[in-house]
């Protein structure tokens, strides 16, 4: 009676050959949910989920689903190289040593690390790694403003000078948990995640009283909602959600006391400042330092003045007179598109455009496909993209590493993840809403 039967002993071997073979799977997945908040903090541990997806991806590259979406993937994937090829020519035209080709590096990784997504990854555990990830920024930038009374709070990494990426950090979350929100059912525990993400990703932003990224993400969310409802037909539904959460950003506002109201009244006194030759303001300073810009790609329309080269470049003009010296302590234009003018010349500006357009079109094209997994994570793509081409008109969105990572990482991921989730559909007559 105390012998095992041969059914038992089959059964526990399956269950602990699947166990262990799942087990990669569930590592990869908690690593891609883990990356935001690896993004946000500030100890080198921040490193660690980086370098080991690195790794991963490097393994992955030779496997044939990995290589078949880097194939179905193509055009966004170009983009990030000839970004960095650029950036790559620049710095030696220039000779400028290897120290500027730290975001080109930085780009080179999330390529490598993309391949991640180009494989079977638990979903569930990555949407709802990055929905908890909102909702704990979004707390710590609570505390920040209502017990430390920090005015603007800036998430855990970079200090005051890190409110502009927090924001953006966070308003990126709430935009990929406003699609799992919409996608979830009603009432369920996903539902009600996803939906404290948001909220707490766009009420800490709030906080941050970072003006460009909060502007940006007003049309990215009315996008996103526009478009679920045209796909699903429930208008309703989006309708009102749209208007509880305008209502909402109201009410928050208001809890500020007027201080995110006068940051936006202040915007037509500083430009009337401006037009009367006195810059004062983050707004009068920044159409200094885009005219600074300009006139660096006048100067050098095809090469520009060096990557990374922008504060030298600045100095000098405020030394020639050239220049208000209000705007000294700043390091970049405030605007990603003449950085890149300025800095690479006409090839990088271009370049630029061509790393927000193709996404586009590649996302766009991916939202029209009848699987509603695939449609929503091209949905998720193109919100990240709408939130960074409208928030690159007035913040170096690709200077500032944190801001970087995410939208190199998510972009070329979720570009990936569609192009897996293509060639599962095309090689199996089971959807790709199963994987």
């Amino acid at each position: 009676m105390n012998t095992r039967s041969p059914g038992l002993a089959v059964s526990h071997h399956s269950t602990a050959h699947r166990v262990w073979r799942a087990w990669p799977t569930w590592t990869l997945s908690a690593l891609v949910a883990l990356m935001p908040l690896s993004f946000a903090v500030e100890p080198g541990i921040k490193a660690l989920p980086a370098a080991l997806l690195f790794f991963g991806g490097l393994a992955l590259l030779w496997r044939a689903p990995a290589r078949q979406a880097f194939r179905v993937a193509a055009p966004v994937v170009a983009t990030a190289v000839a970004l960095i090829a650029l950036d790559i020519a620049n710095v030696l035209w220039h000779q400028l040593g290897w120290r500027p080709l730290d975001h080109a590096a930085h780009v080179l990784l999330y390529v490598v690390v993309a391949a991640v997504f180009g494989r079977q990854l638990r979903m569930t555990v990555v949407w709802a790694g990055f929905s908890l990830t909102a909702i704990g920024l979004g707390a710590v930038c609570l505390v920040q403003h209502y017990a430390l009374g920090i005015i603007r709070a800036y998430g855990l990494n970079g200090g005051g000078s890190g409110a502009i990426e927090c924001a953006t950090l966070l308003l990126g979350l709430a935009l990929l948990a406003l699609v799992q929100l919409l996608h979830a059912r009603p009432g369920s525990w996903r539902w009600w995640m996803h939906g404290a993400g948001m909220a707490f990703g766009m009420y800490g932003a709030l906080l941050t009283q970072s003006r460009g990224p909060l502007l940006a993400f007003v049309p990215a969310f009315l996008l996103v909602l526009l478009l679920q409802a045209r796909r699903s037909g429930h208008w309703r539904w989006c309708l009102a959600l749209g208007a509880v959460v305008c209502l909402g950003g109201a009410m928050a506002t208001a809890t500020l006391h007027g201080a995110m109201l006068g940051r936006f009244t202040t915007i037509q006194q500083e430009v009337a400042g401006f037009d009367q030759g006195d810059p004062d303001g983050s707004v009068g300073a920044r159409l200094e330092m885009w005219r600074t810009a300009l006139r660096a790609f006048a100067g050098h329309p095809l090469t520009g003045i060096g990557i990374d080269q922008y504060a030298d470049y600045a100095h000098a003009e405020i030394a020639a007179g050239h220049a208000d010296p209000s705007i000294a302590p700043y390091n970049q234009p405030h605007n990603e598109y003449l950085r890149a003018r300025a800095t690479g010349g006409l090839p990088l500006a271009l370049a630029v455009l061509a790393v927000f357009a193709l996404p586009l079109r590649y996302f766009a094209r991916g939202m029209r496909d009848p699987d509603e997994t695939i449609a929503a994570t091209a949905t998720a793509g193109l919100a990240v993209v709408v939130l960074y081409l409208l928030c690159a008109l007035g913040e170096s969105v690709f200077y500032r590493v944190m801001s970087q990572s995410f939208f190199f990482f998510l972009v070329l991921g979720l570009a990936l993840r569609v192009g897996y989730l293509t060639g599962l559909k095309g090689d199996s007559p089971a959807p790709a809403t199963t994987v």
